[in-house]
């Protein structure tokens, strides 16, 4: 089952390579987590919360523009797995009547979610598996 989560911290530490974004479930238990990421990754993140828009597109402006100039609408972001201390993510894009899965990192599908605003959520049962590591 996917929970609607949303991004409710980002923490930008510039001493150290390791960045740190939380997700929060919206209803029920309000269940929250961490995810580590990349500078690159919670720059771009930061940026697109921002509104800030540089001259040039960055990747993920690039991604977004490529599925709108194919005729595509990005759905929605699925977490869906948690392995090894990794976490995994779908993003889900709408063209013609077809639903296309594509296989993301987290922080680069919470990017696009960012400057896009779709629907996030996390399935049952990476919170699941968050609960059994605590």
């Amino acid at each position: 089952m996917e929970i609607p989560v949303e991004l409710v911290q980002i923490i930008i530490n510039e001493e150290v390579d390791q960045q740190i974004i939380v997700l929060r479930e919206l209803n029920g238990q309000q269940r929250d987590f961490p995810i580590v990421i990349g500078m690159p990754e919670i720059l771009a993140i930061d940026r697109r919360i921002k509104g800030i828009e540089l001259p040039r597109p960055m990747t993920h402006d690039l991604l977004e523009q490529v599925i709108e100039q194919m005729g595509g609408t990005l759905q929605k972001i699925v977490i869906n797995d948690l392995r090894d201390h990794t976490f995994f993510a779908t993003i889900y894009i709408q063209r013609k009547g077809t639903v296309v899965a594509v296989d993301s990192r987290p922080s680069d599908a919470i990017a696009l979610h960012a400057g896009l605003n779709v629907p996030l959520f996390v399935e049952d049962q990476v919170f699941d598996q968050l609960s059994m590591s605590d």
